[in-house]
């Protein structure tokens, strides 16, 4: 069974955020720890359609995305990161501790790191305890 066939998601809505570019430091190699690099983001947010159904079509009604790109913004500014599985982990947990969010999936890439590949990356699904 794939994460979104989870039953655990079946009342909720999806929130995501696709392939948003930060710069990083991020890496364990010593030309990875030189210079930052480019970071490809997706995030997945999902959260219950009770709290996230506008009757009123008004923002206050619904979680704003907004607090996706922070919440990466605020890990990537705390400084260098060596692996891409401590950074998703660490974004993932930020974003669960929003109340209303029950699960979500964080996916980061390097899109820089070899000529003949497209992307190197990581992902991490997680649900609220």
């Amino acid at each position: 069974m794939s994460w979104w066939q989870d039953s655990r998601l079946a009342a909720c809505r999806r929130i995501f955020v696709r392939e948003a570019v930060f710069v990083a430091s991020i890496g364990v190699h010593a030309s990875e720890r030189a210079a930052s690099q480019r970071l490809l983001i997706d995030v997945d947010v999902f959260v219950p359609l009770a709290l996230s159904t506008p009757h009123h079509d008004c923002i206050d009604e619904v979680i704003d995305y907004d607090f996706v790109r922070a919440a990466i913004r605020r890990r990537i500014e705390q400084g260098h990161v060596n692996l891409q599985e401590t950074l998703v982990d660490d974004v993932a947990r930020g974003l669960l501790a929003r109340p209303g969010v029950v699960a979500v999936r964080v996916a980061s890439s390097k899109p820089d790191v070899y000529d003949d590949v497209d992307a190197v990356g990581v992902e991490v699904f997680l649900f609220k305890d």
